[in-house]
């Protein structure tokens, strides 16, 4: 139900992937520069019509778009804190992000999601705390929730690889 993997989110063929994106919904760096570019146009032409409605997607929550030229059907975006030396809630905002995201993927028939290690790079949350707050978060809300069959954890560095692979191992 749950597996960790290492590379690249944008070529895993999955009902959903998600993107771990910035307030803007209008592309960045990291995977979320990495999703549009391999989605293509059609995914920022979703998001505009989504930030035109809302205004942007604010920390701890998530909207779905296409997924464009991916092997996806959906690309869910969600919002991630940028560390604080967790004064600012950031460990709460973190697992929102995941939590909302499942919801979305729950709402849209989701059976196989795949997510990236969100705020874990230029928004320099602790890997392992990061790490955790995912894998509980996960593990929480499948006990309880049977439309989602597989969630991959997407790793694109060798550490954070290791980390999940480690909390996978108390999982089972």
């Amino acid at each position: 139900m749950i597996e960790v993997i290492q590379g690249d989110i944008t070529k895993i063929p999955v009902d959903a992937i998600v993107n771990a994106a910035n307030t803007s919904l209008l592309g960045g760096g990291g995977v979320d520069g990495a999703i549009h570019r391999a989605g293509g146009p059609e995914i920022l032409e979703d998001c505009k019509k989504i930030r035109s409605k809302q205004g942007g997607c604010p920390v701890g929550t998530a909207v779905i778009t296409t997924a464009g030229k991916l092997p996806a059907k959906y690309v869910i975006h969600t919002v991630g804190p940028v560390w604080n030396q967790g004064k600012s809630n950031e460990e709460a905002l973190l697992a929102s992000a995941y939590l909302s995201s499942l919801k979305l993927a729950v709402e849209h028939e989701v059976n196989t999601i795949a997510f990236p290690n969100i705020s874990t790079g230029i928004y320099r949350f602790p890997k392992q705390r990061a790490a955790e707050i995912a894998m509980d978060t996960v593990q929480q809300f499948l006990a309880v929730n049977a439309v989602i069959e597989k969630v991959i954890f997407v790793c694109f560095d060798g550490e954070n690889l290791e980390i999940y692979r480690e909390l996978l191992k108390t999982v089972r």
